[in-house]
């Protein structure tokens, strides 16, 4: 017999027979809701284009994967190579520190854990996976940031794209903890190699357009990294993310690649959007910020044109948009966007 459903769990939309349902509005919280889209907008032409994340549109090339990999648990000496593959890509110089998760997502939340007597900072705006993870901690600017002990932060940030100079983060002051998973479209950015001892985060999904391998790495001090693997267990990520991130993490030539066509992409998106009376606001190659007035309308006018962006519940004028994949989606919101202009 199933537990009641307290208030806790009806606030997020969960029925009492404990059969998960979709919070009131889903499209304010995660991007890819593709299914709640569907549901809404019944009417809506298919395929459907999914502009509500920061995921590339272009995923790198998964390597023939043998059939014994998918039969298998991935071996410690595996999950060590990944290890590797993805400290020397990020200028890791000691594999000690860095640990591999079943996505960032979730690192996101196990941190929130290690510190349990801490009264940890956001810098906002900022990710909702981090606010669930740290429910206690006060919102703060960039200013009041040397005024916390514990500052948590994206960098680049999402969903406006802001980014925090590595000189400045290393001057603060107190513990923090860095979510770069934005920091594979600018390397600079990012405190790695030399993070001194705040707390590192990154994504593989986002950057290689893969983010259903389910991947991502913690870089931090030794016995942080140590209590994550006593947590994560003995398999941490599937066979399937080791294969695929040790490829991609020693592909250089493709990364490259990748951040050529993800910064064209983004400055013909840029166009496209200030042609249609957006004005752009912020992003990264991956996903740019835009406002305006009727960005409610348009969030509808476009779902009913079969094409997903992303609404926020605190700006009710702000829409993220991430990248077309190909000429057809252009032209899909090209002309999407020219028939809600020409409606106003």
């Amino acid at each position: 017999m199933a537990p009641p459903a307290g208030p806790h769990l009806r606030a997020y939309g969960y029925a009492t027979d404990m059969i998960a349902a979709a919070p009131p509005d889903p499209f304010r919280f995660h991007g890819g809701r593709l299914v709640a889209a569907a549901g809404r907008f019944k009417s809506a032409p298919a395929p459907w284009i999914d502009l509500s994340t920061g995921i590339s549109p272009w995923a790198y090339p998964v390597p023939e994967v043998t059939a014994d990999i998918w039969g298998r648990l991935p071996e410690p000496e595996q999950i060590a190579r990944l290890e590797r593959a993805a400290a020397e890509a990020f200028g890791v110089t000691k594999p000690a520190e860095i640990v591999a998760v079943p996505g960032s997502d979730l690192a996101i939340r196990l941190l929130g854990t290690l510190f349990p007597n801490s009264q940890g900072a956001l810098l906002t705006p900022i990710y909702s996976g981090h606010r669930a993870a740290w429910p206690d901690a006060v919102e703060i600017s960039r200013d009041e940031a040397d005024d916390h002990d514990l500052v948590i932060l994206a960098n680049p940030n999402n969903p406006d794209g802001r980014i925090v100079s590595p000189a400045r983060l290393r001057a603060l002051r107190g513990q923090i903890i860095v979510d770069e998973a934005f920091a594979d479209t600018e390397p600079a950015v990012s405190l790695l190699p030399d993070r001194g001892d705040a707390i590192i985060l990154r994504s593989f999904g986002k950057f290689y357009g893969l983010a259903g391998i389910r991947l991502g790495f913690v870089i931090a001090d030794v016995p942080i990294v140590e209590r994550l693997r006593h947590v994560l267990g003995d398999w941490p990520v599937s066979a399937i993310a080791t294969t695929v991130g040790i490829a991609a993490y020693q592909d250089g030539n493709w990364q490259e690649h990748q951040r050529k066509r993800l910064g064209e992409a983004a400055s013909r998106l840029d166009r496209l959007l200030e042609d249609s009376g957006l004005r752009i606001i912020g992003g990264t190659s991956l996903f740019r910020l835009a406002i305006h007035d009727k960005a409610r309308e348009l969030f509808e006018y476009l779902g009913r044109s079969g094409i997903l962006v992303r609404p926020f519940s605190e700006e009710e004028q702000q829409l993220r948009f991430g990248l077309p994949a190909n000429e057809a989606e252009w032209q899909r919101l090209t002309n999407a966007l020219d028939s809600w202009r020409d409606m106003q």
